[in-house]
């Protein structure tokens, strides 16, 4: 109790305050940015770590992550492109949401699904650091790459009952995420003697282009052929109380799933976000409204991929393990302090362990308050005309993809993947499958050669993991419902009146 007072103490220190309130602002408006993201906000404010103390440094970092996490919402529901790659599933909904005139409803809904998530991964995080640290670990590449097959079935939610063009859609992305070098023999796949092609092609620039460069060539061929351009106008508005209990079960899975993906070391919120928005399309009741601007699907994607934020900090902190690149970065800020991670942490350091579960408690409450002070300034561009919107898009487009790498070919990718995608919108096959397959596609690839590397062979080896197999059978459950659904609604629709 008395760290616990001690700890509060030292959040309501005006300094403390004032790195908390500039770190969740500023890493809100980076993640807001399409390309920029939460690794280069980090990554900027990793040298003021030199000269602030471990409590100010911690403070404005965790600001900035849970900020910037936040942040990729708000691009994604205004102009259809995720600000960071966590935000990859939001638009599935929240973009629709935005186009019917609800693009307010759709914020208030993301920044609350956001404080949520990041709330009850916070009590995780307190609760049960040491013991689901420890159960992250009992996962080897059989169990990631059951995971990541199950995952993969999500393809089916998002298919839009067109599960040929949806699976084909998946293949794509899984042939794109092949593109480059070898994970474990070092060869050069698919570069067509390309030198940039063999290191691979990047997430940013290949979601920004799929996504946003296909909108504004999706937009212009519009305005072209004289269809109507109707911009909706909406303010920040919170969903309302009843609504929330009416979905609370959505969140607080859609919570859970991201805080125990997170304690996956390198599966991270991109992953989470899709795994919970395709098992709340399985589970909800408004399923056959995902897509087209349903609320559950955004709360999905959002609970789950800022639920990762203090779920990823449980290996970080308990084993010296960093639960993605965000939180590796993370890592060397407290190795600068001079703060060693790992069991004897919370024995040598147990004062700076509580301030930081304080600390991240109170940076969800500054994300939510500051979430709804500035989302009605970006959603201020839905009122500039069209032609002066995708020029802004556009110009964001170049400044977002190139500052990720600082490198041209990037600009190259993100222009083919835009051509692609919009091509693709032409013959109707969904851009989420592409995304999904790319996301997914390399912890399959590796997961599953590592495992048959370490079991000679042997494929039915993977049977006998415990872990594995309950994936493996709920893969095929879930693979095999729609089937049946779609069977049984047939022998309905067929039998007399």
């Amino acid at each position: 109790m008395d760290s616990i007072l001690a700890a509060l103490q030292t959040v309501a220190s005006p300094s403390i305050l004032f790195f908390m309130v500039a770190g969740t602002a500023a890493g809100i408006v980076i993640g807001a940015m399409p390309g920029l993201g939460s690794v280069l906000a980090i990554t900027l404010a990793l040298p003021l770590t030199f000269v602030l103390g471990p409590e100010a440094s911690i403070t404005l970092l965790l600001g900035l992550y849970c900020g910037s996490v936040f942040g990729g919402s708000i691009s994604a529901i205004l102009i259809n492109t995720p600000g960071t790659p966590q935000a990859a599933a939001t638009l599935f909904d929240g973009y629709p949401m935005m186009k019917k005139g609800k693009g307010g409803l759709a914020l208030g809904w993301a920044t609350t699904a956001s404080l949520i998530g990041g709330l009850v991964s916070t009590a995780v995080l307190v609760l049960a650091a040491p013991l689901l640290a420890r159960l992250g670990l009992m996962f080897g590449p059989v169990e990631y790459f059951a995971l990541g097959l199950f995952a993969l079935t999500c393809v089916i939610s998002v298919a839009n009952e067109d599960l040929l063009r949806g699976g084909a859609a998946c293949f794509l992305g899984l042939l794109a995420a092949t593109i480059g070098q070898d994970p474990l023999t070092g060869d050069i796949r698919l570069a067509f003697g390309s030198f940039e092609l063999a290191a691979g092609i990047g997430l940013v620039p290949f979601l920004v282009g799929l996504f946003a460069l296909s909108e504004v060539f999706w937009r212009v061929s519009e305005r072209q052929s004289g269809m109507p351009d109707d911009l909706p106008k909406s303010a920040f508005e919170f969903p309302r109380a009843v609504e929330l209990l009416q979905r609370w079960k959505v969140i607080v899975k859609s919570s859970i799933i991201g805080t125990w993906t997170g304690i996956l070391p390198g599966v991270g919120a991109t992953a989470a976000s899709m795994v919970s928005y395709a098992e709340a399309k399985r589970t909800s009741p408004n399923r056959d409204k995902f897509g087209t601007g349903e609320p559950d699907g955004l709360i999905a994607s959002e609970a789950a991929n800022n639920g990762v934020t203090a779920g990823a900090l449980v290996p970080t902190l308990s084993l010296g393990i960093p639960g993605d690149p965000i939180t590796a970065v993370m890592l060397g800020a407290l190795v600068i302090q001079g703060i060693t991670p790992g069991p004897r942490l919370f024995v040598d350091n147990g004062d700076l362990v509580t301030f930081i579960f304080v600390a991240l408690f109170f940076v969800n409450i500054a994300m939510y308050v500051l979430g709804a002070m500035l989302c009605p300034v970006f959603s201020r561009i839905l009122r500039m005309p069209e032609p002066l919107l995708l020029s802004g898009v556009l110009v964001l487009i170049a400044i977002g993809t190139f500052t990720v790498n600082y490198n041209p070919f990037d600009l190259v990718v993100a222009l083919a993947a835009g051509a692609a995608g919009f091509f693709l919108r032409l013959g109707r096959f969904p851009l989420a499958p592409i995304v999904i397959g790319f996301v997914l596609g390399p912890m399959i690839e590796q997961s599953f050669r590592q495992g048959m590397i370490l079991n000679d062979g042997n494929v039915l080896a993977f049977f006998t993991q415990p872990i594995a197999l309950a994936l493996f059978v709920l893969t095929a459950v879930f693979v095999a419902l729609p089937i049946l659904r779609a069977r049984s609604e047939k022998r309905a629709r067929s039998m007399p009146g």
